[in-house]
């Protein structure tokens, strides 16, 4: 460990008690991807500090990562902790080196601290020998895909403009047919100019035991693509399109997959706590971790504006504590208090949460807005409400 100064303390709330430690560590064990999405915000949108980064995590990267978690983990008496293997395309740097890091991470984590470690991957690159050895060592599988159908993926090429879908459909069906406890689920991004029937269904197809469904990352100053402009009455494209998922996923009777917005918008009607960056207040819990070192808040603030992830932190220098000290993470952290004043007003504050907080921004004046989604999100909060209200009726009845 280098030679640190007397740790500052972390900052208290207004109650008094420390800031929440994190508990959600993504890596970028490798940072660049063998596809080429028309779309991705990561390598086609404003933010270019992945250029001047290594391909790879170098394996002294890789080991003082895992070292600052434990040190976390101990620090916090975490009883449990997400590891993520991301990218790029993690599978990059191979399935050995993965499960080499997350042997480590486990192996140095605190007694009583339990490790869930998932690669999110395209699934171009899934064999049967590279799914058998993540299984073995631990590590469940996400999949990110556009929909279970060619069409759907039209959009998600090589390099060379080859289309991903057959090897990533192979993927997923070897993961679901020959590893299935491995299998984490599907991450899919809501287009609306596709059906949403068709959509789901099509995903079902692929077997996954959950599905997130993610707005894709637009704001105010590069709006998201066929949303209406702001307005009252304006058409809301997104909210219809989750609100038509919902419908077909709440009226089948028996739960075909998890969705996790729909779970956890029903879990914060009720009262209960939320564990999603898309919705609700509670506190963002994720850090990343880039393939220099670089500690950074998560990717989706990337969408805004270039560096607009970066701390200055990195994971030889400094600890996670450091990390949770930041302006930037703070000010993610501030609950109700970050919202803009139409947000705090709102009778569906704790509910919604003002949305992603990378939804907010706009140029001139930075997070303190509420979602470019706002409408949307109303549609579905309101809709989901609705729906369990109906059910909890029929329950007394």
């Amino acid at each position: 460990m280098s030679r640190q100064a007397t740790p500052k303390p972390l900052p208290r709330a207004d109650d008094g008690r420390p800031p929440a430690p994190f508990g959600q560590f993504i890596v970028k064990v490798h940072g660049r991807c063998n596809l080429a999405c028309r779309y991705c915000y990561l390598y086609e949108g404003p933010d270019h500090t992945w250029r001047d980064r290594p391909a790879a995590a170098a394996p002294a990267v890789l080991d003082r990562t895992a070292h600052r978690i434990a040190e976390h983990a101990a620090a916090h008496g975490l009883r449990d902790l997400a590891l993520v293997l991301h990218g790029g395309e993690p599978l990059l740097a191979g399935a050995d080196r993965l499960a080499a890091f997350a042997d480590r991470v486990r192996d140095l984590a605190p007694g009583g601290c339990t490790v869930h470690t998932t690669v999110q991957t395209n699934a171009t690159l899934l064999t049967g020998p590279r799914v058998a050895t993540l299984a073995r060592h631990g590590i469940r599988v996400g999949i990110s895909l556009d929909g279970g159908r060619p069409a759907h993926n039209s959009r998600r090429t090589d390099h060379a403009g080859r289309p991903s879908w057959p090897a990533a459909s192979r993927g997923a069906r070897l993961l679901a047919d020959r590893h299935p406890d491995a299998y984490a689920g599907i991450l899919t991004v809501v287009d609306p100019d596709t059906d949403p029937v068709e959509m789901y269904e099509s995903l079902l197809e692929l077997r996954p035991p959950a599905l997130d469904l993610l707005l894709p990352h637009g704001n105010w100053t590069n709006p998201p693509p066929g949303l209406p402009p702001p307005g009252p009455g304006r058409p809301t494209p997104y909210g219809d399109w989750l609100v038509t998922v919902f419908d077909r996923w709440w009226r089948t009777g028996r739960r075909e997959t998890r969705i996790r917005l729909f779970e956890e918008c029903i879990a914060l009607l009720l009262g209960l706590p939320g564990a999603t960056e898309s919705l609700g207040l509670d506190p963002v819990d994720a850090i990343v971790i880039e393939t220099d070192g670089t500690i950074e808040q998560v990717d989706s603030l990337k969408s805004a504006y270039d560096t607009a992830a970066a701390t200055g932190l990195d994971v030889f220098h400094h600890t996670f504590d450091d990390a949770l000290r930041h302006p930037g993470v703070t000010a993610r952290r501030a609950g109700a208090d970050a919202l803009a004043a139409a947000c705090r007003a709102c009778p569906l504050l704790t509910v919604c949460g003002g949305g992603h907080y990378a939804h907010r921004y706009r140029a001139e004046n930075g997070f303190a807005n509420p979602s470019v989604y706002c409408a949307d999100l109303e549609r579905l909060v309101r809709h989901v409400a609705a729906r369990l209200s109906d059910a909890t009726a029929g329950d007394r009845r």
